[in-house]
Order: C-alpha cells, then structure tokens, then sequence
C-alpha cells in the first residue's frame, strides 16, 4: 500500500514560530483598545496582563520569532505530529480527491492547546509568577493549563463554562489530575459571575463569561499570570508549528494542499495549520484556498460583525478589531464547546474580511455523522471541534466527485474524543438537536457591540 503517515524527526521540528503579521498586504493589524478611553493599548498597559516576551510577540512584525530551548524540549514530548493520508476515507467516498489530516490529538491533553500552554507558562514563570489563571470552553485549554502549570511547578485555576463542565466531567477530572482546581462558570467566586447568576440563576455559561471571572481572579492576586487559549495575536503566533510541520510533511507526501480546512472558534487551530500556507501564498508561492467552519449555532464569522468589541462579556479587557457576535451573546449549548466564542483572533478576521480565508457554517448532527465516518474508516474517533473540518474536507471531496477533479485537501484533527462520547452517545440516541441561536438573542447582542471603529 502507498505510504498514509508522514512523520518528521525530532530534529525536523520548528526551531521558529511564524509571524503571518510580517506578510499581510495593507495597513498594519488594528490596535487593541483601552476599554476605558478606547486608545490604543500602550506597552505600559499590556504588561499589567501578559509579561514583555509575549507583548513583543503580540505586536511583532518579524516574520519569525525564536522557540525557546526550554520550550522546545517539552514539545519533544509529542512533536512533531503525524500528518496521515485519509486513504480509506477516500475510497469509502469514492472521490477522486486526496485527503490528508494533520494530528494534534497526540498531545498529552489530547489536542493542539499545549502548543501555547507550554510558552505562555514559561513565559510567565521568567517573570515571576508562581500561578496561571484562564478561562475554558470544552477543557482542552483548561487541561494544556493544567499540564504546563505542573511542568513549570505552578498553580493552576481554570473557569470552565458550566455546560461544558456538566457534559465532560472527565476533562474537569483531567485538570486536577495535573494539579489544577476547575470551577464552573458563572460562578458565585467573582463579582461577574454572582451578577449574571442573579439575573439568570440557570445561565449555561459562556467564554465570555468564563474570560470575565478569570480576569476578574486574575486583578486580585499579583502572583498569578493570566493565559488565554486562543485569539490573541501570540497564541496564534505559537500554533503555527502546526502548519510549518504540514508543509515539510506534504513535501514528504510530494503533494501541496489545493484547500485547507480549520474548525473556527477563537481561531487558534485553524490559524496554526493555515496561516504558514497563507504565508507561502502571499510570498508568491502556490495558491491555496483556506476555510474556516464553524458552528451554525454560533456563527461569529458567516453572520457576525466587523467592529471593536470585547472579548468577554463583563467588559474587564481591552477592545478588539473582529468579527463579533457581542460579547452579550450566549450560544446555545453545543457539544464542539471550544467552538462557542462570540468573537474570533483579529488576524483570522482580517484574513476572511480580506478574502484570504472563506468561512462556513454547519450544523452539530452533520458534523458528527461525519465524524462517525471518519473514526470507522480512519480509526481515530474526533473532538467534537474537529468535526467541523472534517465535515467540510468531506464535502469539498465529494464535490471533487461530482466535478470529476482530483484536488488535494488537507484539514486539521485538532484532538481526540475520547473525553466527548457522551455526545457521540446522544447522537446515536437520535437526541443531539442542531441548534441555532434566536434571532432576538443574535440582534439583542449585536445591539450591544460597541460603536467605536465598527467595520
């Protein structure tokens, strides 16, 4: 049989992080705002939640950043990861198109959020402090936290949206597994959660809810280091491993992707894989079509906003250039809990609002089925998260069937199921609902996007 897994050594890993900043035409990415006089961050301002190494890396426009040894060598745990050709995927489909995956579920939290935990806890140990504090969707980020936390010898607290912490208990056990203590979110622990708590006893929770109490935790305690999973220009920054090791392996494969598929919540797993072929493209190299899929039930790029607004929902951090839904918005309760973000990385956006990116839309019950499609042909049963670019790849190859055209598509299996098969149980059961958020809730929030620098 040909050749299905393409694995580099460790000495083939990336030794730089890349900077997609350095290569988009057009005026420089808009600044964060001060959420109090609506100016652009300072320098002075940023160090008050990140330490210097990652403001540099925030506003950076070098194309590529240096991985610290220390760094490095933790990532030898489980990087580079193999990038697979879905051979019985394809035959099953009977396309002519060829379909690889890039694997991040060999992780040790079974997904791609140490690639940034690792960093972003290093980072904050240099600079003196002895705990991290952050916000979780699904508890993937929760989780790399809690393991980057115990190999630096550091604290952990993690605010997990409450519908997640009641669907994946086995995450919140994850996390204290590695030290970390997991609260769900609202909670009665911070001013913002007691105040969405009064108005709403039976609130589900959401990111922007759970990224309030964190920060709110976070202003409390001087010893503590704030961390954050995705969106942020640095988190982005420190993903795009990923990618970098998908162009060396499709290199072995003596192939290059035509389309590139990323599940889309806050950004972080989509940018890592794509981001190093849009930096190729823009450099003058093979044209390559990127898109983004996200949940129906929380459409941030396919009917959100271009605007500043907030990333949480308590209104304690700064305003960001993106697509939004409002940082009041609360999606419905949705299994792919990492994708359930009201808004989206200002870089992601820009590539989408500058056409370098396309973005989609699915429906939960379709994703899983194709999910289930995937794990009886390939073996590997998906995070409800990568579904969403699984179901896209297997649409785009069953268009190639239709159209009788052999394009190469690559997607990104940003981890595991393993802690998610109460879902895959619901979806059998036939009880897995493809929710949509109300257009009341949708206008109501968008209501409340701030007007400052709306696009």
């Amino acid at each position: 049989m040909d050749r299905t897994r393409f694995s580099l050594g460790e000495n083939d890993a990336p030794t730089t992080w890349y900077n997609l900043a350095a290569d988009l035409p057009g005026a420089p990415l808009a600044p964060a705002l001060n959420p109090k006089t609506h100016q652009p961050l300072t320098r002075a301002e940023m160090a008050h939640t990140m330490p210097e190494p990652l403001i540099e890396q925030e506003l950076s426009a070098e194309r590529e950043i240096e991985i610290p040894d220390a760094v490095r060598e933790l990532y030898a745990l489980w990087r580079p990861s193999p990038l697979f050709r879905a051979r019985r995927l394809e035959r099953a489909l009977g396309t002519p198109a060829r379909i690889y995956y890039k694997y991040e579920g060999g992780a040790p939290t079974g997904s791609h959020k140490p690639n940034t935990a690792i960093p972003q806890a290093y980072y904050n140990k240099l600079a003196g402090k002895t705990g991290l504090v952050t916000e979780t969707g699904a508890g993937q980020w929760g989780s790399a936290t809690a393991l980057a936390a115990s190999f630096f010898g550091m604290t952990a607290k993690v605010y997990m949206v409450k519908v997640s912490f009641e669907q994946k208990p086995y995450r919140r056990a994850l996390m204290e597994t590695y030290g970390a203590r997991c609260t769900p979110s609202p909670s009665t622990e911070t001013e913002v959660g007691r105040k969405i708590l009064a108005d709403d006893p039976d609130c589900p929770g959401s990111l922007g809810i759970a990224t309030s109490e964190a920060l709110e935790a976070f202003a409390q305690d001087p010893d503590l280091g704030y961390v954050l999973g995705s969106a942020a220009n640095h988190v982005l920054l420190h993903q795009t491993v990923i990618g970098q090791e998908a162009i060396r392996q499709m290199e072995l494969a003596e192939d290059y992707p035509d389309i590139v598929v990323g599940c889309s919540g806050g950004g972080s797993n989509l940018a890592g894989l794509s981001f190093p072929f849009l930096g190729e493209r823009l450099r003058g190299g093979r044209d390559v079509r990127v898109i983004a899929v996200e949940p129906a039930a929380c459409p941030t790029l396919t009917q959100g906003t271009i605007a500043y607004d907030y990333a949480d929902t308590g209104r304690l951090g700064p305003l960001f250039r993106m697509h939004t839904l409002g940082h009041g918005f609360v999606p419905p309760a949705v299994h792919a809990g990492g994708l359930r973000a009201h808004g989206i990385g200002p870089l992601v956006s820009r590539c989408v609002e500058d056409g370098l990116m396309e973005a989609r839309a699915v429906p939960q019950t379709e994703c899983f089925e194709a999910g289930v499609r995937f794990a009886r042909t390939e073996g590997i049963v998906p995070a409800p998260e990568s579904t969403h670019a699984i179901r896209v790849a297997v649409d785009e190859a069953l268009r190639c069937r239709e159209e009788g055209t052999a394009k190469t598509i690559l997607f990104g299996l940003s981890g595991h199921g393993h802690f998610d098969l109460a879902a895959y149980d619901r979806y059998f059961a036939g009880t897995l609902a493809d929710d949509r958020p109300d257009e009341a809730l949708l206008a109501a929030a968008a209501d409340g996007i701030p007007l400052v620098g709306r696009g």
